[in-house]
């Protein structure tokens, strides 16, 4: 009776509950639980084991730059990293309440790491998550709207809880990108977080959009709510190279 237990747990693909029933009789502990005991141990096991790979899949999803976690943060004081904001950030709730965040500061202090840290969070918590650089979305996106296929992509971003956008700023926006920005940003709105990454100030976002009248639609969406986060400091990229480089460049 139990290998046929078992043999039916595995084709309904109960993997948690069949690893814990196999456990268990390997092991002789069925006898060690009532009736009720066993059968909150497995539904639990199974619970667990859905849970742990929903959390793989969003992660594996999410195509982060970095494979970050909160705890592995700089909080020196020259880079302006408050560490109550980032606990108050690390439950997640602004994602849960739909509002959006910004990190800005020069290249290498560590904005990318941050946010990848910040969007690892919430997968953690079961929340979807998607990284992505802001040239190459918009290449892709362009490519789809070429196929006919840019409306899937852009529904499949609006229903990320959470869309990372690295690198804003670093190439000029050309006028179908500007015009797929604006797109993302206004089914996002009130709705799903944007979390975006830049080396220019949010002050001048403006001029790196470029046309005023899309400019203001875009901004007006996202900036006024917004939570910020700006970073200082040396490039972490610097203090981080190996000393036989450094030696290699002092030759």
């Amino acid at each position: 009776m139990n290998k046929e237990s078992l043999e039916k747990m595995n084709r309904m693909r109960l993997l948690g509950m069949h690893l814990a029933f196999k456990t268990c009789i390997d092991t002789n502990q069925t006898e060690a639980f009532t009736n009720d005991e066993l059968v909150h141990h497995l539904v639990q096991s199974e619970w667990d084991d859905r849970q742990h790979r929903a959390v793989q899949r969003n992660l594996k999803n999410a195509n982060f730059r970095y494979n970050a976690s909160l705890e592995q943060l700089d909080y020196s004081e020259e880079r302006g990293l408050d560490k109550n904001q980032v606990q108050r950030l690390s439950t997640c709730d602004f994602i849960k309440k739909g509002e959006d965040l910004f990190i800005t500061g020069s290249t290498g202090t560590g904005k990318s790491f941050l946010a990848s840290a910040i969007g690892q969070q919430g997968c953690l918590l079961g929340l979807k998550v998607l990284y992505t650089n802001v040239a190459k979305l918009m290449s892709y996106l362009k490519m789809a709207k070429a196929d006919g296929t840019h409306l899937k992509e852009l529904a499949r971003i609006e229903k990320q809880d959470a869309l990372i956008l690295d690198d804003f700023g670093v190439q000029p926006l050309d006028n179908q990108s500007r015009s797929l920005l604006l797109d993302i940003i206004e089914d996002r709105h009130g709705k799903r977080t944007t979390i975006i990454t830049s080396q220019v100030p949010v002050k001048n976002w403006h001029e790196v959009i470029g046309e005023k009248t899309l400019a203001d639609a875009i901004l007006d969406r996202i900036v006024h709510q917004s939570i910020r986060i700006e970073l200082y400091g040396e490039s972490l990229r610097k203090k981080l190279k190996p000393k036989s480089e450094k030696t290699e460049t002092t030759l």
